[in-house]
């Protein structure tokens, strides 16, 4: 059994790869200036940059798990992700309000993807 960990930390990996399938770590902004759009915008860039890297792209996700700080912000998070999402390819998807571990992150999103 092969497992494939990419940008390995003393925490956590950012991307584990297991036959076929890639699992990203919860992704979250790092300019926690911004509103939900520009952290959106930022954590849905990086999930491009992490699934190019591990063999794969947002047409292949398989699940994705949303979790925002404040559902009074879910509007925001869906403009962004509704332009972002590959139409004929939106993944099954959670989004739950929750208190993030950083209080000034907005948004963290989650995904399960296949390989190209």
């Amino acid at each position: 059994m092969e497992i494939t960990r990419l940008h390995v930390g003393k925490r956590l990996s950012e991307v584990a790869i297991h036959n076929g399938t890639v699992y990203l770590a919860g992704q979250i902004a790092e300019d926690t200036s911004k509103d939900i759009v520009g952290q959106t915008q930022e954590v849905l860039a990086a999930v491009d940059r992490l699934l190019a890297e591990a063999g794969s792209d947002k047409t292949c996700i398989l699940s994705t798990a949303i979790y925002i700080k404040d559902m009074a912000l879910f509007p925001g998070m869906n403009e962004v992700w509704d332009s972002w999402v590959a139409q004929g390819h939106t993944p099954p998807r959670a989004t739950v309000e929750a208190t993030l571990a950083n209080p000034a992150c907005l948004v963290e999103v989650v995904v399960v993807a296949a390989q190209r």
